[in-house]
């Protein structure tokens, strides 16, 4: 129980070095005829780049939940595992049984409900967009009847969220009917990407776990080709540790595009691709994650290696001039774009050409680069200087 706790011990201590950075707004609402406060994590250099974009986090519960949220969300972020995110919190201590009870005798919104749903959709949303630099990527997360309210966002005619996070959820008993009105085949026509995340529990009672089992078997079996479903189950005796340990689950999920190319991402998707296809599947990686998330990041050297020897060792290394191409495309101040064209001429015998592009590559190089000598090697064994 002890080592359970741990890291969620660690997160909230960690947080207060980063508290400093929570802004604490209001919001005159229109639609809820009252005034709420939110509080917003901007992540560190916002201030710095004007022009970066990131993805915007609307957490609900946020007593309890931005903490946490926000804490794993740093973490992945210096893991290098996630983009640096925009997180909104939306404080329910007291309007929660308003905002998000629904009717447990056909599992309908009430009248609150629907105006905290539009609250977060009109209203939020707006101030949000209209004041931070928010990217393309919206997600939306929630506990209990918070997280069943979200799901309602689903049956939106234009999506407009890209992840769901359902933690814990408290679903009515007529979910599977409410799911089956969404049509999420929807999804299929938006150039786009979606994530709906739900955990069950054996911390939950029998009946609970029954009817997110019944829902999760019921997603399994959907095939969206860019709506992923994540159905998690958390063994745990305690619905608030299995709430901690759902938060990192779902940001690991959702964001593992972002992340550096795995093990486990490189023998299902890679590893018996052609090298033409293995450059384009790299490239669109980078590309839709400068789209979605803001992040133009060039691309990561260990991803450059990680699809290296498909590259060498297929068709003759015939692909080294386009990888080395779209290397230079999204990492244009990058060596490896042109160490690999002059591989490719090299191996063609053009020693000119090769020259030229190993002393191109070589000149980008701060001569500190442990590095560089390596490199020049290229340039002496060819007969240059």
């Amino acid at each position: 129980m002890i080592k359970k706790s741990l890291p969620l011990i660690f997160i909230l201590f960690y947080f207060h070095g980063f508290s400093q950075k929570t802004i604490q707004e209001e919001i005159a609402s229109n639609i809820l005829e009252d005034s709420r406060n939110i509080k917003i994590y901007l992540p560190k250099g916002y201030e710095k780049d004007s022009l970066k974009n990131y993805p915007l986090t609307i957490v609900l519960d946020a007593e309890y939940l931005f903490d946490t949220y926000v804490g794993n969300s740093v973490l992945f972020a210096l893991k290098d595992k996630s983009p640096k995110q925009i997180i909104v919190g939306i404080p329910m201590k007291n309007t929660k049984k308003k905002d998000t009870y629904f009717n447990s005798d056909n599992g309908m919104l009430y009248e609150s409900n629907i105006a905290f749903y539009e609250f977060i959709r009109d209203e939020v949303l707006f101030f949000m967009e209209s004041n931070y630099r928010t990217s393309f990527f919206i997600s939306l997360v929630g506990e209990g009847t918070s997280a069943n309210l979200i799901s309602h966002f689903l049956k939106e005619r234009k999506p407009f969220i890209n992840s769901y996070i359902c933690i814990n959820p408290t679903f009515s008993k007529f979910v599977r009917q409410e799911f089956q009105s969404y049509n999420l085949n929807k999804f299929l026509k938006e150039d786009n990407t979606f994530y709906l995340y739900t955990n069950n529990s054996t911390s939950f009672s029998i009946k609970k776990q029954a009817t997110i089992g019944t829902l999760q078997r019921d997603l399994a079996a959907l095939k969206l080709k860019n709506f992923h479903i994540v159905n998690d189950t958390i063994k745990t005796a305690s619905s608030i540790s299995a709430m901690s340990e759902a938060i990192p689950r779902a940001i690991n999920k959702i964001f593992e595009i972002y992340a550096p190319i795995s093990k486990e991402e490189f023998k299902k998707n890679i590893e018996n691709k052609s090298p033409k296809d293995a450059i384009s599947y790299l490239e669109n990686k980078y590309i839709e994650i400068e789209y979605l998330f803001g992040s133009n990041i060039g691309i990561r050297e260990r991803d450059i290696y990680a699809i290296e020897n498909i590259i060498i060792d297929k068709e003759n290394g015939d692909y080294l001039r386009d990888f080395g191409k779209m290397i230079l495309k999204l990492f244009p101040t990058s060596p490896l774009g042109e160490y690999y064209i002059g591989r490719y001429y090299e191996s063609g015998k053009n020693i000119r050409k090769a020259l030229k592009y190993y002393k191109i590559g070589y000149g980008k190089m701060d001569p500190g680069d442990p590095n560089s000598e390596a490199f020049y090697e290229n340039i002496l064994r060819l007969g240059g200087e």
